[in-house]
This record gives structure tokens, sequence and C-alpha cells, in this order.
């Protein structure tokens, strides 16, 4: 899972979610209650950064403490340096933490859970899997 999608789940007001947040929120809370929601360390620390109240800390982090983190090898870290100079050569910018995450889900195959629109552009040239989600009309 990016960033993004933790961060909606945990940390905004889930009545001021669009359709799209929403679905992506509840695909979340299922794959969290099937134990298949899968966290790394820079997620983590991206999730935890920039709050100032340290009770919404503290909380915050006693939540994604329930969350392992998917070990991160020498080898993804290799990897996320091959993939960011790929997106480089195309003139796709590639912020590190998300090149990572991408190395990791090429690795394990686990796809990532994301709303971040970069990713379908990184997915596009890295063998890099993603949730595919629908947005269906009410």
């Amino acid at each position: 899972m990016d960033t993004s999608v933790w961060s909606l789940a945990f940390r905004r007001n889930q009545d001021q979610l669009n359709a799209e947040q929403k679905i992506v929120v509840d695909l979340l809370m299922r794959l969290i209650s099937d134990n298949n929601a899968l966290m790394v360390g820079p997620v983590r620390q991206e999730l935890l950064s920039g709050i100032r109240d340290r009770r919404i800390f503290d909380g915050l982090r006693g939540e994604a403490r329930h969350f392992s983190d998917l070990p991160i090898q020498t080898s993804d870290y290799e990897t996320a340096a091959e993939f960011r100079n790929i997106c480089l050569s195309l003139g796709l910018a590639a912020k590190s933490i998300d090149i990572l995450i991408c190395a990791v889900a090429a690795r394990t195959r686990y796809p990532i859970l994301t709303l971040d629109k970069a990713f379908q552009k990184y997915s596009e040239h890295l063998n890099v899997p993603l949730y595919r989600y629908r947005i269906t009309p009410d």
C-alpha cells in the first residue's frame, strides 16, 4: 500500500472522502480484515511524519504497530535505483520512496494499492503490480 491510502484511512475524516477515496479505503479495510495489508518501513515513516500533536502521533503509531513491516532487501534498493534510472531516462519524475515501494512490489508480486497517479505511470514502464479497482456511477 502506498502512503496515500494509509493516510486516507487513518488520518482523514472519512465523511470528507470522495467516491474513489472511499472505494480505496474500503478495499484497504478488507485487506486488513483478511490479514493481507502490507506496509514497508518508509511508508510507516511517511504516515507518521508531520503530526505535531503528540497524542495523535502516539495513537496513530499504536494503530500502525498492528502491521509488521515487509522486509526490504538489499536487492530492493538496487532494483529501486534501476527503476528510478529507467523513469528518469523516460522523463518521469520518480520519488525515491515511491520507487522503493515499486521495487518491493516487483520482487514480492504484492500489488500496490494507491490513489497516486504516478504509480500508474511507473507501472506502464516497470514490472510493478497495482490493485485495479473501478468507480461505478451511483
